[in-house]
């Protein structure tokens, strides 16, 4: 049995809270695998550490495992697919066939080329166009 899903999540930084709007319509294996890796605690006390088009976060740079492993199965084309929009959350991986894991971006502005390339990076939830704290957490991470 699955377990109930939860539409958002949110993510606490520094700078303030980031709250995304899980799309399971587009990604409900993905948007589950998130989920249980929220619940397990294992983004507690990571950060961001890239922002160049993307802000990236997960457990790079960290001593934390993962138990669940990779994700079983990349989503981009299977559903509803979603593209790589601003605000939009999507799962980073390497080359093909990785499926990717627990890290994850948030996208800064368009970037339609990760929605094909090696297999597309697979949107699993999205900021929500009204809410501007998060808005202004994204930006502020991007700047600093």
């Amino acid at each position: 049995t699955m377990a109930t899903i939860s539409t958002r999540i949110s993510i606490e930084t520094d700078l303030g809270r980031i709250r995304l709007l899980m799309n399971l319509d587009a990604a409900p294996v993905t948007v589950e695998y998130i989920q249980k890796c929220v619940e397990a605690k294992l983004y507690d006390g990571t950060s961001f550490y890239r922002s160049d088009f993307v802000i990236q976060a997960g457990l790079y740079g960290t001593n934390k495992s993962n138990p669940f492993g990779d994700l079983s199965v990349n989503e981009t084309s299977l559903h509803t697919k979603v593209s790589n929009t601003r605000g939009t959350a999507a799962i980073a991986h390497f080359d093909v066939p990785d499926n990717g894991n627990t890290e994850f971006f948030i996208n800064l502005g368009t970037n339609a080329h990760l929605d094909d390339v090696y297999g597309g990076y697979c949107v699993f939830a999205s900021v929500e166009e009204h809410d501007a704290e998060s808005w202004g957490v994204v930006d502020a991470i991007a700047d600093a």
